[in-house]
């Protein structure tokens, strides 16, 4: 039944980002030169810590996994995005709007829950520096790993089977550079509140939970840093978390934006610009934020560049 109410669109027609021609251009070549350094950054950071031996811990095996997220859902809608600026009608079929929709929810709700991971993780190794290596164990991380993943499952599958019972109509312009939820529902015939309510409450679990835990978490950390009696060890331990709180910062504070508002309400073109920076700014600066504030990593890159050179 879903299916053949939504055969009556074939494929769709994406605005982009921008309607005027004469910022097209800029545009492409500024977000190439976006998603060059994000393909370069995680990649890199990916090769980094699988080399040295001394990033094989917790922190960034999970760090590794974000990475490997991060460069992953750029992948899935970055370059659908730079055909969108230097082509006259940038069109995308039914199948390829849904698959890309699919990865896109998967690889957000992911992220979500590994920043949540991250916090975890944080959290035991600060507050119970004794246990970290006994509650941080290889089998914890890998079961953390798999909430993670399928929490990804969940959101893009809770998403998927939402659209099933809407009907597209005649009008498949996509008031986006991307597939997503909102703009999709915005063309259906029959979108009710239903819909919209179930949209509010999947997006609740992606990122409002993740979001509780982070804040719980920090909140043990943070009372746990000013127990500390030392400057030094006070500095230390603010030092391993601002990364991780600069990057949930960014992330679902555009993220919140775009999507946790009253189901009544449906951003326009004032989402794109929400959108763009977890889906183009996040992604590339994850892993500077962690490369140029994290003295492991920054060592860890030194002995490798000196390896490569003297080799």
């Amino acid at each position: 039944m879903a299916a053949e109410n939504s055969s009556s669109v074939t494929e769709f027609i994406l605005a982009g980002l921008t309607d005027q021609p004469g910022l097209r251009i800029p545009l492409f070549f500024l977000f190439l030169g976006f998603y060059v350094v994000t393909v370069v950054g995680n990649l890199g950071l990916i090769m980094l810590i699988g080399l040295d031996s001394h990033l094989h811990i917790p922190m960034y095996f999970f760090l590794l996994n974000l990475s490997f997220i991060d460069f992953s859902y750029s992948t899935t809608l970055t370059p659908k995005m730079l055909v969108g600026f230097v082509s006259k009608k940038n069109t995308i079929s039914y199948a390829g709007c849904m698959t890309q929709f699919f990865f896109f929810c998967f690889f957000v709700f992911s992220e979500s829950y590994i920043l949540s991971a991250m916090a975890y993780d944080r959290y035991v190794a600060i507050c119970k520096p004794l246990l970290y290596t006994v509650t941080m164990s290889p089998q914890m991380c890998l079961f953390l790993l798999w909430g993670v993943y399928g929490m990804g499952v969940f959101g893009a599958v809770a998403h998927m089977v939402n659209l099933m019972f809407i009907t597209f109509c005649s009008d498949n312009l996509i008031n986006h550079y991307m597939c997503d939820i909102i703009p999709l529902l915005e063309l259906s015939c029959n979108s009710s509140y239903i819909h919209l309510l179930v949209v509010f409450i999947v997006v609740t679990i992606g990122i409002g939970v993740p979001i509780v835990t982070i804040f719980i978490s920090y909140g043990f950390i943070l009372s746990s840093i000013f127990h500390i009696s030392s400057t030094e060890g006070r500095s230390k331990a603010f030092s391993t978390c601002s990364s991780h709180i600069i990057v949930v910062s960014l992330f679902f504070g555009s993220g919140a934006f775009m999507y946790l508002k009253p189901p009544s309400i449906l951003p326009l073109d004032q989402g794109k610009v929400s959108s763009i920076f977890y889906t183009a700014v996040v992604p590339m600066f994850n892993p500077l934020i962690y490369s140029l504030r994290n003295k492991d990593v920054k060592i860890a890159l030194k002995k490798t560049l000196s390896r490569k050179i003297f080799s």
